[in-house]
Parts: C-alpha cells; structure tokens; sequence
C-alpha cells in the first residue's frame, strides 16, 4: 500500500503540475505578469478554476504521500502534522480567496494569507523533522536539502516584510513576488516528491543498516 499511496500522491502532483503551468500559457490567464504576480491572482480571472484544481489535486496529493510515508514509518509526530498544515493550508488557499484589489480587502483575504503562510512553512518544516532522526540515510538526506532549499526561497519574503518599516517600501513591491513564489512553490513540491520517493524506498533504518544504505 505504501508505493500505491506513493503513487497515487505523485499522479496528484504532476497533475496540478500541468494545471499550473496551463496558467502561464493559456488566455486570458497568459497575460498575466507572473513576476510580480501570485499564483493565487489566477483564482480571480475567467479560468481560476484551473488554479482551484490545480491546489485541490495538489493537497490531495500530499494527503497521500502522508499516507504513504507514515506507512513506510519516514514520518511521524510532529513532522506528520505539519505535513497535514501544509495540505489544510492549500484547501485553505482555495476555500478563501485572495484579496480582490479592484473591490478591496476582505476577511477572505486575510484568511487566504494566513494560509499560504502555513503552508509554505509547514512543508520545509515537516522534511527537517521527518529527516532529522536518520541524517545517515541518502533519502533524509536530499528530503532535509529539500526543506532547506524550501525555506532559502521563502527568505526574501521574510526579508521584505521585516525590512519594510525602514525601507519603506511594501513587502510586495520590494521582491519580484511571483517569481519567489513560483520558486518556492516549484521548491516545496519537489520536497513532497522526495518524501514520496523516500516513503516508497523503505522505512527509517537503523544506524547500522543507515551505514550500509549510505555506502550504495
């Protein structure tokens, strides 16, 4: 069952995958700066359904790659549930939809926020605690690298915002936003898929046999 789950999570994956990058290519999403653009602007225009899929299919996705890597015994406890947040934090950013500039903020939007935050934090943090207890094992090793590179693409984003008062420049407009997005959510995805892979290579290895693995 675990390489089914395994399986079935990729499938997600590379499906929301070409959803995503329909967006880029296809009116009237086409015209749409994706520099400075989020991904979730798609969600207000004529074809934001295509988004809606795309984030519903890739939490579906995670959901069975937690599945699999909890079978497989790669993750458990704390990084388990931050895996579920980043999953929660994609229905989220579908349920609640971004701010609509052209009417004005919302409650929505703020909600829409929180989530994206969640769950662009919650995936880096899941890798670095599921591969924190076998380091020796090749596959903990490229999930942590995963993670790491995760949380490297969110740093401007935490620069802009915490330089702004100073700078006085919007976080939004301090960064090409959609381009750092892009690369962060490009980051995180590959990070689920090595989870996928690890959870379907085998279950955390002693020290002993994680010497043995290391060697291969």
């Amino acid at each position: 069952m675990t390489r089914v789950f395994a399986g079935v999570g990729a499938a997600c994956v590379a499906a929301s995958l070409a959803f995503y990058a329909a967006l880029h290519v296809v009116p009237p999403s086409a015209s749409l700066d994706w520099s400075r653009r989020t991904i979730s602007q798609y969600a207000l225009l004529e074809n934001g359904w295509w988004f809606d899929a795309a984030t519903l299919l890739l939490a579906a996705g995670s959901v069975a790659v937690l599945a699999a890597a909890r079978r497989a015994g790669v993750v458990r406890g704390g990084a388990a549930v931050a895996l579920l947040l980043w999953a929660l934090g994609l229905v989220g950013v579908v349920w609640f939809e971004k701010h609509n500039w052209a009417v004005g903020p919302s409650m929505s939007g703020d909600i829409h926020r929180i989530a994206s935050v969640v769950a662009f934090l919650s995936l880096p943090v899941a890798a670095l605690l599921a591969s924190a207890r076998s380091l020796r094992d090749r596959g903990a090793r490229r999930v942590a690298a995963g993670g790491v590179v995760s949380l490297l693409c969110f740093s401007p984003i935490l620069w802009a915002v915490l330089s702004e008062p100073w700078t006085g420049v919007r976080w939004w407009r301090a960064i090409p936003l959609g381009t750092v997005e892009r690369a962060l959510g490009l980051a995180e995805v590959v990070t689920l898929l090595l989870i996928a892979a690890w959870a379907v290579r085998g279950r955390v290895l002693s020290p002993s046999r994680a010497a043995e693995v290391s060697q291969d």
